[in-house]
């Protein structure tokens, strides 16, 4: 069973794939936009790799406010959510990525990427540790 990882941003949205076993995730790209508004080849992008890697599911990084409360950014997310849904035939579930984006800047630091590289590959990593976290909770 293979399911795509997302790291939805405002103008990014980093992509990681799980194994075929459902055991670990691998960072696969990062889907780049101009107009924060104009999914349209985020949408295009994300059903070729579905369809590519033959993908069963989808995790999306769910971005609930520290106080568990949701905000506007989950509010851009479910609308992507609902676009997504439409788009591919798939299931699509939420997924709580408080502190991961963090996480995914300390790993980055601790391995001395630098502050250049690691703006290329913040979103990817966190795509990364959206889906481990996902993958080692579900026991998939």
């Amino acid at each position: 069973m293979r399911i795509l990882g997302l790291d939805f941003g405002s103008k990014t949205t980093g992509v990681a794939l799980s194994d075929p076993l459902g055991i670990t995730a691998q960072g696969i790209e990062i889907i780049r936009r101009t107009d924060e508004f104009n999914l349209n080849s985020t949408l295009i992008r994300i059903k070729e790799l579905c369809t590519q890697y033959k993908v069963n599911k989808i995790v999306i990084g769910y971005p609930k406010n520290m106080n568990n409360t949701l905000g506007p950014r989950c509010e851009q997310t479910d609308k992507f959510i609902n676009k997504l849904e439409k788009t591919i035939n798939l299931q699509v579930e939420r997924w709580d990525e408080r502190l991961t984006t963090v996480s995914a800047e300390n790993m980055l630091i601790d391995a001395n990427v630098s502050r250049k590289k690691r703006k290329n590959v913040i979103d990817k990593v966190a795509a990364v540790i959206i889906l481990q976290n996902y993958l080692d909770t579900k026991g998939i």
